[in-house]
């Protein structure tokens, strides 16, 4: 399997994942501009997706869906409260019915060789997922957009070789800054957004000897950056209750607006 951000941060979100026969993308909250250029990095072409996986409707993770997959005919995963959500935006333009195939949380299914667990997660969103996909003994596990974690997300991002997991914000930098009260207390609310603290310490909870990668992302532009993001989760798995040290593990920020080093696992 292959893994990499394409994109990744509060303004836009997307991730390949994929094996050498199939290939999808985890969100497009880019332009499709931006996701062909990252394809095309990757020795690939819109042409060459066999589905896209969408974690819910917001518009830094949906915007650029509407093009490309209008463009290619790609086939949307998403669940029923997703795909209602998309259509009341009207942001997308018309894409065909025929192309949105509904899933549900804790059943899995196939595209071509991969293997993918949606899982609920807590999000102020209609009926938001993250993913978890599989192939051949080796998986990977994509989790943004969480208020906070409880034992079922842990449960759903045990024994992975790869995660992208959510470092949001700085919880200072928050409560100081110029957004308004109510949309501090949406981001800091249990369908929020994980502070980089939280993340380090759902980290503690995941690793084990054989993870290979970790990937920060959905990093806010106003809340956060990225030496901020890398230094308190590092801290919080070297000081945590666990026995590594955050040297023990490949963990790197995934950029907003480049794309990150391929995983290959």
């Amino acid at each position: 399997m292959r893994f990499c951000s394409i994109a990744s941060g509060s303004s836009g979100n997307c991730i390949y994942v994929g094996s050498e026969n199939t290939h999808v993308l985890v969100d497009t909250g880019i332009s499709g501009k931006k996701m062909e250029a990252g394809l095309n990095s990757l020795d690939l072409t819109g042409r060459d997706l066999d589905g896209i996986l969408i974690t819910h409707e917001h518009s830094d993770h949906i915007k650029g869906l509407g093009v490309i997959s209008r463009k290619y005919g790609i086939p949307i995963y998403t669940t029923g409260g997703t795909v209602d959500a998309m259509a009341r935006t009207n942001a997308l333009g018309k894409i065909p019915d025929e192309i949105f195939h509904e899933i549900k949380e804790d059943e899995s299914f196939e595209i071509g060789d991969l293997t993918v667990k949606p899982f609920s997660i807590p999000h102020d969103a209609a009926q938001p997922v993250g993913y978890r996909l599989e192939c051949e003994g080796h998986s990977v596990g994509i989790a943004t957009d969480l208020g906070k974690y409880n034992d079922y997300i842990i449960e759903n991002l045990q024994n992975l070789d790869a995660l992208l997991l959510e470092a949001n914000h700085d919880i200072r930098m928050l409560q100081v800054g110029r957004y308004p009260y109510y949309l501090k207390q949406r981001i800091l609310g249990e369908r929020g957004h994980l502070s980089n603290e939280n993340a380090g310490r759902l980290l503690c909870r995941l690793l084990h000897d054989n993870m290979k990668s970790i990937f920060l992302g959905h990093l806010s532009r106003e809340n956060n950056y990225e030496e901020l993001a890398y230094e308190t989760v590092c801290s919080e798995v070297t000081l945590g209750d666990n026995p590594y040290k955050s040297k023990d593990f490949r963990i790197q920020v995934a950029k907003r607006d480049l794309i990150s080093d391929v995983v290959t696992v």
